[in-house]
């Protein structure tokens, strides 16, 4: 079938991140050494449940002191801090421009509301070129679960096999492949274009 759908990921795709610069941040409020916090802030269960929705913001903090014994932090100082990681993709709006003019594109990302929130007033512009956005912590499920790839693509009459998906991590785009999504390997705009480009889609 002919391409109808782009589907991207968010995060390393569109806005670039870097949970270290959070993480150099919290050891200031901790004895725990870097990768302990690490593990605990962006890598355990805990952050998982906050970013399917399950738990609110002001209880995954409440979770996350208990869990790093953190020291004089309160959650007005936490929220700026868990933030502070994004930055721009220079190149990825044109690309999405040039996309937009011939395809409808979704997005899809594993991310809790205080990133979206946050993304939603830094980068506005970014989510405007969407014409449905997939959020985890809305839809009760991150990526690699099957539901969330189902929810983006079909919800709207589209089919796996008129469908291109891409994000940064291999391993999700092997689930989306093993259900049948076409997808792609973000390893950079440039890089994206070009493989756009060979496919014919650009």
């Amino acid at each position: 079938m002919a391409l109808k759908l782009i589907l991207c990921d968010l995060g390393n795709v569109l806005i670039r991140f870097d949970h270290r610069i959070a993480v150099k941040k919290i050891l200031a409020h901790t004895s725990k050494t870097f990768d302990q916090a690490y593990s605990i802030f962006f890598d355990s269960p805990l952050t998982k449940d906050f970013e399917e929705g399950k738990i609110s913001s002001e209880i995954f903090f409440k979770e996350l002191t208990a869990k790093l014994d953190l020291r004089n932090l309160t959650f007005k100082d936490f929220v700026p801090l868990w933030n502070d990681i994004f930055f721009d993709n220079p190149g990825i709006e044109a690309l999405l421009l040039a996309l937009r003019r011939r395809y409808h594109l979704h997005m899809i990302s594993n991310i809790n509301v205080l990133h979206h929130a946050y993304l939603c007033e830094t980068y506005p512009k970014i989510f405007n070129f969407f014409d449905k956005v997939y959020l985890s912590y809305e839809v009760g499920c991150c990526k690699p679960d099957v539901a969330i790839y189902k929810r983006a693509v079909l919800e709207c009459g589209y089919q796996f096999d008129e469908t291109l998906y891409t994000d940064d991590r291999a391993d999700l785009i092997e689930e989306a492949r093993k259900i049948g999504i076409p997808s792609v390997l973000f390893k950079g705009v440039k890089d994206l274009k070009k493989e756009l480009e060979k496919k014919n889609i650009l």
